[in-house]
C-alpha cells in the first residue's frame, strides 16, 4: 500500500483539552505515522500513514471528542524545496491570471404592502351619557 494523507475536521467544545484528546486518538490508530493540526483554528487533524481506517477513526473521534468530518483522503506527496526565485516568478504569474471576482446575489426584502391602520372608537358615542 502507498502512503495516504487524511484530513479530518473536528468540532471541539473546549479546544485545548479536545485537541490533546483528538491527537492521542489519532496517533494510536493503526497505520498512522504522523499527526499534525492544520487550519486557521487548529481544528483539522492531518494524518499521514499506510492503511488508515478513516471511517473507524472518524467514528472514534465523534464518540470521544465531538463532531468529526472527513475533509479529504488521498495519496501523500512529499513537498519538495525549490528555489525562491522560481517561486516568486510563478506567484506573480498566477496572481495576474487569477483575477476572479466572486458574484454576490442580492435579494430585495419582501414587500408586505401597506401597514393596516387601526382607529380607536369609544363604546359610548353619546356625549350626554355619563357613568358615575
Amino acid at each position: 500500500m502507498a502512503k495516504q494523507k487524511v484530513v479530518i475536521k473536528v468540532t471541539m467544545c473546549c479546544p485545548q483539552k479536545s485537541r490533546v484528546k483528538a491527537m492521542k486518538i489519532a496517533a494510536t490508530t493503526d497505520g498512522v505515522e504522523s499527526v499534525a493540526l492544520k487550519g486557521d483554528d487548529k481544528d483539522q487533524i492531518e494524518l499521514i500513514g499506510e492503511g488508515i481506517d478513516t471511517v473507524e477513526l472518524a467514528k472514534c473521534l465523534r464518540k470521544h471528542v465531538g463532531r468529526a468530518d472527513l475533509v479529504s483522503v488521498g495519496p501523500f506527496k512529499p513537498e519538495e524545496k525549490k528555489d525562491d526565485k522560481k517561486d516568486e516568478k510563478k506567484d506573480d504569474k498566477k496572481d495576474d491570471k487569477n483575477d476572479f471576482v466572486p458574484i454576490y446575489y442580492y435579494y430585495p426584502p419582501y414587500n408586505y404592502g401597506p401597514a393596516p391602520c387601526y382607529s380607536y372608537e369609544p363604546y359610548c358615542r353619546d356625549p350626554s351619557c355619563s357613568i358615575m
